[in-house]
């Protein structure tokens, strides 16, 4: 799977599976560890824990290997990383806090999700 087409799988499981805030950055040309980024917020610690387990769970059926996962006994802030795709799922108070839109977006860099475009299309 290409990239870009990964850093988009996974915000379709994450978009899915009802995460909030759902955005994906390329920071290829920004860092030497990943490609891409993906950000999301869940509810609860809870919610959390599961869209990390819902993320590795589809990849993994579809042959994609997880290299490691941290925060998982927590909830707060779970990095699941794919090489090169990063996940990082939120609570909501530590995706404020940590705001890492600030320190990897360049005004240029948000990948397109088209399933969630079509839902913010005004309604006719």
């Amino acid at each position: 799977m290409e990239n870009t087409g990964l850093a988009q799988r996974i915000a379709k499981i994450l978009y899915d599976k009802k995460a909030l805030d759902i955005t994906v950055l390329h920071v290829a040309h920004l860092t030497v560890i990943t490609d891409y980024m993906v950000i999301a917020t869940g509810r609860s610690s809870l919610q959390v824990k599961a869209l990390a387990d819902d993320v590795d769970d589809a990849l993994a059926m579809e042959g994609v290997t997880l290299r490691a996962k941290e925060g998982q006994n927590e909830g707060r802030w779970i990095v699941l990383d794919y090489g090169t795709v990063l996940v990082h799922i939120f609570h909501p108070e530590d995706r404020q806090f940590y705001h890492l839109e600030r320190l990897w977006e360049d005004g240029q860099n948000r990948v397109a999700l088209p399933f969630m475009e079509d839902e913010e299309k005004p309604q006719a």
